[in-house]
């Protein structure tokens, strides 16, 4: 039986933030989430969680997921945390002790060190090539493990050692209660280090196995913005050199960042400083054009979202065109071989097949049938200043250029707006409505002169 300890109380204070340290975001997510997701992937009895500060605010953003949480008032070290919840888990269990900053660690890692996990503890180690600020494992002459001494306590030639402890570390239950009971705070910051159970165990002659991660950014914590920025950096570069190996043509694996969930199908290309949010899905052959921004989209074959676009909680057809300077707000559904052009804007808007607005239009609130036509500089008047209207278009309609459909309105199949027009009345089918004042032209008019001339 397997149980995950994470410890999650931090305050961060070098992240100069009220939000907790463990909540401050990764691609998107809380860094602890991204913990707790490959603890998941573990399938693990139980997954406890220790917080401290912020401790609320942790558990509201972890609600999706079934965690026990354990409170830690006083930040008395590792150990201490994971005093926290130990007692909660069923002694012939396997603990799995991990880090809500340190968010890469990997399902496979893992997997090696639990593997390895017998009567003793089992720790996860790296080589770094500049380990300050972790602690560092000790060797005897035969190799074999003697005990972690953090930066702060070692003396320099144990600083030179460039194998580190990552705070990793998997147990069964029963020996780690025993051994972390038998932990002193004998340190210059009178805390209680958990790895000074891995001495504890070397006393009482239980093998420690050490497993050697050869990836070191996976097991990188953050304790600043600068090392928050640098793994994100890190998990985007792996994440887009994951979507061209699987075929999807990203344009530059430096400038796209996905902060949610992004499915893609064949033929799929990514232009510069793309930015996918929440849950996107991009079916075969659809093109996003540079500096678009897309959250929870789905987004049919063949369509083109030209640059400069912002598509959010929509759901776009096949072989339509976006933009460039579109932006599609929530609610919107299109229709196939939709045209939306530059600076249209829909929300909670439906168009039927082939409907077009190619310039400088609003829709909002309206249902729009197929091949209609709505012009430039047209607008649905959908907000009386208290309450939204809706406004109904049916199919082959045209709209002229600098309309206003004032809403609540029904336009039936094929009706005809002349340009300029304020509709306020329902439009039959395929009436021509013409809602404009009469023009009046004045002959040898004079034009207005400044003071002086």
């Amino acid at each position: 039986m397997l149980e995950v300890i994470i410890l999650g109380a931090g305050k961060g204070t070098r992240m100069h933030s009220h939000l907790p340290k463990v909540l401050h975001p990764l691609a998107g997510r809380p860094m602890i989430e991204h913990v707790v997701a490959t603890a998941s992937r573990l399938s693990p009895e139980n997954i406890h969680v220790v917080v401290g500060h912020g401790a609320d605010e942790v558990e509201r953003a972890l609600a999706q997921y079934p965690l026990q949480f354990h409170h830690q008032a006083e930040q008395l070290g590792t150990g201490h945390a994971l005093a926290q919840a130990l007692p909660h888990c069923h002694l012939q269990s396997t603990v799995l002790v991990l880090f809500g900053d340190v968010p890469l660690i990997s399902t496979p890692t893992l997997q090696a060190l639990l593997s390895q996990v017998r009567e003793g503890p089992g720790v996860l180690a790296a080589h770094l090539s500049e380990p300050s600020g972790y602690g560092r494992i000790l060797r005897d002459d035969d190799q074999q493990f003697v005990r972690v001494v953090e930066e702060r306590d070692a003396t320099d030639s144990e600083r030179r050692v460039q194998e580190v402890n990552t705070g990793v570390m998997a147990c069964p239950a029963g020996v780690l209660s025993r051994l972390l009971s038998k932990v002193g705070n004998n340190n210059a910051q009178q805390e209680t280090y958990l790895p000074d159970v891995l001495a504890v165990a070397r006393e009482e002659r239980l093998a420690v196995s050490v497993v050697v991660s050869h990836d070191a950014d996976e097991i990188q914590g953050v304790n600043n913005r600068l090392q928050l920025e640098a793994l994100e950096r890190t998990f985007q570069q792996r994440f887009a050199e994951q979507l061209l190996t699987d075929g999807v043509a990203v344009a530059d694996r430096s400038r796209l960042d996905v902060r949610g969930q992004l499915t893609c199908g064949y033929g799929v290309s990514l232009d510069i400083n793309t930015l996918i949010e929440g849950v996107v899905v991009l079916a075969d052959n659809v093109q996003i054009g540079a500096n678009c921004v897309i959250r929870d989209v789905s987004i049919g074959p063949n369509t083109i979202v030209h640059p400069f676009s912002h598509i959010e909680d929509a759901v776009i057809g096949a072989d339509c065109s976006i933009g460039p300077y579109a932006r599609i707000r929530p609610g919107s559904r299109l229709g196939p071989s939709v045209r939306i052009g530059n600076f249209v804007e829909t929300k909670k808007a439906t168009l039927g097949a082939g409907s077009k607005a190619n310039h400088l239009a609003y829709i909002g609130d309206a249902t729009i049938g197929e091949g209609s036509n709505i012009g430039a500089g047209s607008i649905t008047c959908n907000y009386d200043g208290a309450n939204k209207h809706h406004t109904q278009l049916g199919d082959g309609v045209f709209i002229g250029s600098n309309s206003t459909l004032v809403a609540p309105v029904t336009i039936a199949d094929g009706g005809f707006i002349a340009a300029g027009s304020v509709i306020t009345k329902d439009v039959a089918a395929a009436e021509l409505a013409v809602g404009r004042g009469r023009q009046r032209n004045i002959a040898d008019w004079q034009a207005p002169k400044k003071d002086g001339e």
